[in-house]
């Protein structure tokens, strides 16, 4: 190819940027596509660039606008499947990292402050859900009700492992919501409905996103109302599986495992040696999950510093 045809990457990506910014600004017929085409870069673009960050803070401070922006793209493409899964997971993993664990790192010095932080979380959860049902709602019409009625009937509908994400994410924001209302019995009855999505993920696609759906199932287990005599053993395989899967690289399985059997079990010993196996990973090493395992490590020291409260001698 001649110097004179050959378009740098980044000015193509100018170039397309600006014809699609004309088309928006003009609202001509291709409207519409043109939001569905910068959804798809900025729903792709967004969630890489975030986990490989190093600053905790900017991602705070930067997700609400990127949240925000989808939710506006959304009302103009509300069956956009990947501006919906971009939504159900941003605002999951944002609701988590930066309002969940602030309520429980501030709750013994500020118990109304911590409650105001779940209230806040909770809407945040059960945003993400809404937006992970609509994106099954695309491929499987009336889900949203269905699985309300009869979960392991509605979920069984699901065949496509490209679906895989908004049952995941659905459960996981379902999941948390329910794990901060438990003093709403209708909202904790609603778990046999995230144990029929996270059930059908696994069945269709057990290994996605380098053990996803096993650290889920990993915490899960010790909760799910059948089955509790093998529980630990059970998630004691998810959580060798997702270890192997990431390589032994992403810090929040043993501090998931720490806090969820360990101090469970009152087993101090493998609690702390857990949560120093999470602190030893260098976050530079795994770019692509750098993020979360600062955020990771970030909480193996909080869980490390209280110590001498969660275990009685």
């Amino acid at each position: 190819m001649s110097r004179r045809n050959a378009t740098p990457l980044a000015l193509r990506g100018l170039l397309r940027t600006l014809i699609i910014a004309s088309l928006l600004a003009t609202g001509c017929s291709f409207r519409k596509w043109a939001i569905n085409q910068m959804g798809d870069a900025l729903a792709g673009g967004a969630s890489t660039a975030f986990a490989a960050d190093d600053d905790p803070q900017l991602i705070k401070d930067a997700a609400p606008f990127s949240l925000k922006l989808i939710e506006t793209m959304l009302v103009e493409s509300p069956r956009n499947r990947s501006l919906l899964e971009a939504a159900a997971s941003g605002f999951t993993q944002y609701s988590y990292a930066f309002i969940q664990t602030e309520a429980d790192e501030v709750e013994l010095t500020d118990l109304t402050r911590a409650t105001e932080l779940r209230h806040r979380a909770r809407r945040m959860y059960w945003r993400a859900r809404d937006y992970g049902l609509r994106g099954l709602e695309v491929r499987v019409a009336g889900i949203g009700d269905a699985v309300r009625l009869d979960p392991k009937s509605a979920v069984a509908r699901v065949m496509r492992k490209d679906d895989v994400p908004f049952l995941y994410w659905t459960a996981a924001a379902w999941g948390a919501g329910i794990s901060i209302s438990k003093d709403q019995p209708e909202v904790v009855a609603q778990q046999p409905i995230v144990e029929a999505l996270i059930d059908r993920a696994y069945a269709l696609d057990p290994d996605w996103e380098n053990g996803a759906i096993h650290s889920f199932l990993m915490n899960y287990e010790l909760a799910r109302p059948s089955g509790r005599s093998e529980a630990v053993e059970r998630a004691r395989k998810h959580f060798e599986r997702v270890v192997e899967l990431t390589g032994g690289k992403v810090a929040t399985p043993f501090v998931g495992w720490a806090e969820s059997v360990c101090l469970g079990q009152q087993d101090r010993q493998e609690f702390e040696t857990l949560l120093q196996r999470a602190l030893a990973i260098n976050p530079d090493e795994h770019p692509q999950a750098r993020l979360v395992n600062i955020i990771g490590q970030r909480r193996a020291r909080w869980l490390l510093g209280r110590v001498d409260e969660l275990f009685v001698e």
